[in-house]
């Protein structure tokens, strides 16, 4: 698998604190990838700069071999870079269908990969539930929604913050179960998560943050049988 995403001396700052200091990694295309650490480490900080909503950031990170460093959101996003927040962001006064409609457009090859009716064979809760509003569904159909509106726009890398945070374990296990669709897919993806276990069996490789640095980027095996760094940065 060749390199979609280079990652050179990353750095990023919210006003005069700095949050990520120095990152280098590659996420090569079609490869999924778990963020780890503990609260406060940097990981969204990490998505955001990588989505281009941090604004103060510095270094180097090349995209399908372009450099987005200095890329607004929006053109990164036309790029083939989808992004699902902590928080969902669903439209709560927009549909199912509509939420799903607003999002669609081919991807870079001009392919249009994902529709409405494809999302809805990945999530059938949402076929059932597609007339009603987003601020009618519960946390687990809005995550289903907003994972699918990320597909909506044929990305090749999908950023996912928080997957599973505060859902219950049934509705977790179906976004487990379309992780590994996405997989299957060929589209590379960086996703965190606090559950190491259910990570370790999907991914291909682990990158752990510690204070806004990398301090563990291999396969979950690897990462398995040092307890003491899963006790120290994750708790485990």
């Amino acid at each position: 698998m060749s390199d979609l995403l280079t990652v050179s001396g990353l750095q990023s700052f919210y006003g005069v604190s700095q949050i990520l200091h120095g990152l280098d990694f590659t996420i090569k295309r079609g490869e999924q990838v778990a963020l780890l650490g503990r609260n406060g480490m940097g990981k969204s900080t990490l998505l955001r700069s990588l989505m281009g909503i941090v604004a103060d950031r510095r270094g180097s990170i090349e995209y399908a071999g372009r450099n987005i460093t200095r890329e607004k959101p929006e053109t990164i996003a036309r790029g083939g870079v989808a992004y699902v927040p902590e928080g969902r962001g669903v439209f709560g006064s927009l549909s199912v269908v509509e939420n799903l409609i607003m999002a669609q457009r081919p991807g870079r090859d001009g392919r249009q990969a994902w529709t409405i009716d494809r999302v809805f064979e990945v999530f059938p809760r949402l076929h059932q539930r597609r007339m009603n509003g987003g601020h009618q569904l519960s946390g687990g159909e809005q995550q289903m929604l907003t994972i699918g509106r990320a597909l909506m726009t044929s990305p090749e890398l999908i950023l996912i913050d928080e997957a599973t945070e505060g859902l219950a374990p049934l509705i977790a296990q179906d976004i487990w179960r379309t992780l590994g669709v996405i997989r299957s897919e060929g589209i590379a993806t960086v996703v965190v998560d606090k559950d190491f276990r259910s990570l370790s069996k999907i991914v291909d490789r682990m990158v752990m943050l510690s204070k806004g640095e990398i301090v563990f980027n291999g396969p979950p095996a690897t990462l398995a049988v040092q307890p003491e760094l899963l006790e120290r940065h994750l708790g485990v």
